[in-house]
């Protein structure tokens, strides 16, 4: 018998202290480059969005590597990168954590718009009040205090 898989994953995750430095100038070229390391995982990305502090992915993912390995792969290559191309006001970095919620389906279309609408959603809604709604739809138990990596918290 052979083995089939499909498993899609809606990740979140946002710059380091959410510092506003995913600027137009290098965003296209930002998301082309995550493409291509999830194509290097043989994986497949579906959608990719965000504003200025985080991103959001909605991707197919092969089982032969953990999530967590993706997830730090495609931030390390993608923060290492960001910094040897571009001229930035600081250094790029993400935050230490990150979101992966699995996605069935029957929800890839609805979870790839909200996805593609980042930048109308974000007028309403903080990533922080974003992140949150997640969490508690997904009923992840997490404390507030401390969620989140500060400046002058750690």
């Amino acid at each position: 018998m052979s083995t089939f898989t499909k498993l899609t994953y809606h990740m979140v995750f946002s710059t380091k202290y959410r510092r506003p430095l995913i600027r137009d100038d290098f965003q296209h070229r930002l998301y082309s480059y995550i493409g291509g390391i999830i194509r290097s995982q043989k994986g497949s990305l579906i959608e990719i969005g965000g504003i200025e502090d985080h991103i959001h992915l909605l991707v197919n993912l092969s089982p032969v590597k953990a999530i967590s390995e993706a997830i730090q792969e495609i931030k390390a290559c993608s923060s290492k990168w960001s910094n040897e191309q571009f001229e930035l006001s600081e250094k790029f970095a993400w935050q230490k954590g990150y979101g992966v919620f699995t996605v069935s389906y029957s929800q890839i279309e609805s979870v790839s718009r909200y996805v593609q609408n980042q930048v109308e959603h974000h007028r309403t809604k903080t990533f922080e009040e974003e992140y949150m709604t997640f969490l508690k739809l997904h009923q992840i138990s997490f404390e507030p205090k401390g969620l989140f990596e500060g400046e002058f918290c750690g």
